[in-house]
């Protein structure tokens, strides 16, 4: 059997209601034939949504199908007897032009119970922010359900929301129950766990060309909900150059920030787990044993676990993200 080695899979383009163009513009990725381009999935096991192999012999296998063939030989003994089949992690990058809903996802226990895969988990690192740009992550203050319904049903939400400013470089980690939204002019990486479930909350009233709203997840949210306040929304990480920075740390992901301006060796061999590299700034060369994959901003390569030693070359300068699981 032919050794494994870096993949790199076709994007799997979305048209959202509040789409920009930066995918197309900035990223690059100009080949999604969608007015609004709102997100883009560049590694993905989702039901209906798997990315395929675009590099290599491997080329047009879909990303389920190689942990079939290849078990703990891609993703790692621990991650292949907990998921078996199914990758377990998402990757995207967003484009808003507008506000994304307000939403709340659920946690594991939840999902279980209402039988709809996995919970969702994720985090966002802000690639590029238009001056004055804001999310929601979080409520203002601690409530319970009832004081929550009440600012939903008199349309208060907003009273009850923490927003934050966004500027380019920022992580926020957005645990199931968090209530979030994404607001316009911000692009970003997303970590997710593998799921696709979402309950919307509020669509600043919005409509389609139809003049449809988009449905609403009111009941469903309800249970869903981390009603607790947090002193703080945004990840604090160093800012260094030509080290692996630790950013985000969960059951379900951890990722660390390289930004380089030299190139650096890894090391994976005590890492029981595939590695993915999502570059968010610039351009770096993976190279490897039998070769090298060149990967440019909003392109995510998935490093298989049988690889240990990798040494990163920016071109001339890059930044990416490194996700694994421990």
């Amino acid at each position: 059997m032919n050794k494994l080695y870096p993949l790199k899979f076709k994007p799997i383009f979305k048209d959202k209601i509040w789409g920009g163009d930066k995918i197309k513009t900035v990223l690059g990725k100009d080949f999604s034939p969608l007015p609004n381009c709102g997100e883009v999935w560049v590694l993905s096991g989702v039901e209906g949504n798997q990315t395929i192999v675009e590099n290599g012999f491997l080329a047009g296998n879909e990303l389920n199908e190689l942990i079939e063939i290849f078990m703990d030989d891609l993703v790692g003994d621990k991650v292949f007897n907990e998921f078996r089949n199914e990758f377990p992690i998402l990757i995207k990058f967003i484009d808003a032009k507008d506000w994304l809903s307000i939403q709340v996802h659920p946690d594991d226990e939840l999902a279980k119970k209402r039988k709809i895969g996995s919970g969702k988990t994720e985090m966002w690192y802000i690639m590029d922010a238009e001056e004055n740009s804001e999310l929601i992550s979080g409520f203002n203050k601690k409530l319970d359900k009832e004081e929550y319904l009440d600012k939903f049903k008199t349309k208060k939400l907003k009273d009850i929301l923490n927003f934050e400013k966004a500027t380019k470089g920022d992580v926020f980690f957005m645990p199931s129950g968090r209530v979030h939204a994404l607001g316009p002019g911000i692009m970003l990486a997303e970590i997710q766990q593998t799921s696709d479930t979402t309950y919307r909350i509020y669509d600043w009233d919005r409509v389609d060309e139809k003049g449809n709203s988009r449905d609403l997840h009111t009941e469903e949210a309800l249970d869903a909900f981390d009603f607790n306040h947090y002193d703080s929304y945004r990840t604090e990480y160093e800012k260094e150059k030509n080290k692996t920075v630790e950013a985000v740390e969960c059951p379900y992901f951890k990722t660390n920030v390289i930004d380089l301006t030299c190139g650096i060796e890894k090391n994976y061999i005590e890492l029981d787990s595939f590695v993915i590299y999502v570059c968010v700034e610039g351009s770096v060369n993976i190279e490897y044993d039998e070769g090298s994959v060149l990967m440019n901003e909003g392109d995510a390569v998935l490093i298989p676990a049988e690889i240990s030693k990798i040494r990163l070359i920016p071109n001339p300068t890059g930044k990416i993200l490194e996700v694994y699981i421990i």
